[in-house]
């Protein structure tokens, strides 16, 4: 499989390949930089949302939430997580609000998803459009000098079809401005495995060039990837969290 056909073909197993995330710590310690960093105000939407897990911490803490992703099983996926919510299939490089917004995210990376610098950059004018003022825009993301192109996480997690293990890499050639997410899903029923390989491209950045984008619009806090506590970040990690507050 290429391109983006895993995520259409296997959007039922979605979930799983995401179930060692925490997503309400997340959503919590992007709350609370809202609280510091925003306007303090509830309208949000989140960018490449898939199956909405994150919308629907935002609803249950008192956010008007919604979600946008090209992917339209993941949004039947998500209307029926978040019946309340609205969803919205567009680029997240090109997308268009009804009203100003107080929170953008895009959490799990998804920000790569730009796959170019150009698209990258109208994505990031794109979110600035839509924010009111002292709006928030929160997103992680993985400075490309830092890719350790060996490096894989793996889980394994049960399912009536199987017992499905999930492996996911970054790859980078060490030029250009773009890189890889590298992907290996195995499906194990008793005795036979069957195995989907996938590779998505991802637009490479390093976080010098990231916040040199995003300068003109924001004003950008870089913390560490941990969403337990907040701490700046330290200019040594390759995975970092960013807060940006709109000018």
């Amino acid at each position: 499989m290429s391109g983006n056909a895993l995520y259409t073909d296997l959007s039922g197993y979605y979930d799983l390949m995401c179930a060692d995330i925490d997503y309400a710590a997340q959503s919590h310690c992007v709350h609370r930089l809202q609280q510091l960093f925003g306007n303090s105000g509830k309208r949000h939407l989140d960018l490449a949302c898939g199956t909405g897990p994150h919308v629907r911490h935002f609803l249950d803490a008192g956010y008007a939430s919604g979600g946008l992703d090209i992917n339209q099983p993941m949004l039947d996926r998500a209307a029926q997580r978040c019946p309340e919510a609205r969803f919205a299939r567009q680029d997240m490089c090109g997308f268009e609000v009804d009203e100003p917004l107080d929170l953008i995210t895009c959490f799990l990376y998804s920000i790569h998803y730009s796959a170019s610098i150009e698209r990258l950059k109208a994505c990031i004018a794109s979110v600035h459009g839509a924010l009111a003022a002292g709006g928030v825009f929160c997103f992680n993301a993985v400075d490309k000098q830092h890719i350790d192109n060996a490096s894989f996480v793996s889980h394994r997690a049960q399912h009536a079809e199987g017992q499905f293990r999930f492996s996911s890499g970054w790859y980078y050639r060490g030029e250009g401005e773009q890189q890889a997410l590298r992907l290996r899903i195995e499906r194990s029923v008793g005795e036979q495995t069957e195995v989907w390989h996938d590779e998505h491209p991802m637009v490479a950045v390093n976080f010098a060039e990231l916040q040199s984008l995003l300068a003109p619009y924001f004003d950008v806090q870089v913390l560490e990837h941990d969403y337990q506590r907040l701490a700046p970040w330290d200019g040594r990690s390759g995975n970092a969290l960013f807060a940006c507050t709109k000018r």
